[in-house]
């Protein structure tokens, strides 16, 4: 037809030519900022709380490593069937052993992992059972998974750094996969009175920027224990010797106190 250019496009339908991208979709020189977005990085319990490495390293994420594999978890090139980069689509998928390895090493790098944490980082990300089992047995044998050790280095950061009773303890461990026994015996070394005094230096930090009358303070001092996991009773005794030992009026209060009963009540 005169006037009309051969194979011009119509314009509508599906052989129309896609929009433009617009300067909100595009940043400098046109590249998209689609992808852009800070990927989240595990859970609070710890969490929930933060690992506190007796060095003073700051812990991640155990989900830091979502940026490395993908957004959004999926695998990235070259892992679980991708191509690597720098090559056709023609290239052979990797070895999923290769994938399953790679994965846990990048799990490792950011902290110590238990075996439970590092099998449910493989199953999210595709990896069968029996390639899994391979692998963690493997990382058992060489040592590069311990969960005793594991449960020891908790237990002496979490209660160092957060203060934090056996109670407490126990349940982060639990929540980490790891063994009742091994929870056992890696709280052995945090005894009786072990515990006491580190109830007391925490109720004697925060008595100092605390305030309000006798009866309040000892009831918030009191639920801040109980929330670290401290028993009730220990939790009564230390906040009542505590108050005596502050002001003439809340050792008035203190005197009236009785731990034992209180402990009673809460059975």
């Amino acid at each position: 037809m005169a006037g009309r250019r051969r194979g011009a496009r119509s314009g509508r339908g599906w052989d129309a030519a896609p929009p433009r991208a617009t300067s909100a979709s595009t940043g400098t020189g046109g590249r998209s900022r689609r992808g852009r977005a800070r990927t989240d990085a595990d859970g609070g319990a710890v969490s929930a709380d933060e690992w506190e490495w007796p060095e003073g390293a700051a812990p991640a994420d155990p989900e830091s490593d979502r940026a490395a594999s993908g957004q959004g978890g999926f695998p990235a090139r070259g892992q679980g069937g991708f191509p690597a980069r720098g090559g056709g689509g023609d290239e052979q998928p990797r070895d999923e052993a290769e994938v399953a390895r790679e994965i846990c090493l990048r799990q490792l790098a950011v902290r110590p992992r238990t075996r439970a944490e590092l099998a449910k980082a493989l199953v999210k990300r595709g990896i069968s059972d029996e390639t899994a089992a391979e692998v963690l047995d493997r990382y058992d044998e060489v040592g590069m998974i311990d969960d005793a050790a594991f449960a020891r280095a908790w237990v002496s950061s979490r209660h160092h750094g957060r203060g934090l009773a056996r109670r407490a303890l126990a349940n982060e461990l639990r929540q980490r996969g790891v063994a009742g026994d091994t929870v056992s015996e890696a709280l052995d070394d945090l005894d009786d009175d072990t515990e006491a005094a580190t109830a007391r230096a925490l109720v004697d930090r925060k008595l100092r920027v605390t305030t309000g009358s006798p009866e309040s303070v000892y009831r918030r001092l009191v639920g801040m224990l109980a929330r670290k996991g401290y028993p009730a009773g220990l939790a009564y005794r230390v906040v009542k010797d505590a108050l005596a030992a502050q002001s003439a009026e809340a050792a008035e209060f203190a005197d009236g106190v009785d731990p034992d009963a209180l402990a009673d009540q809460e059975t």
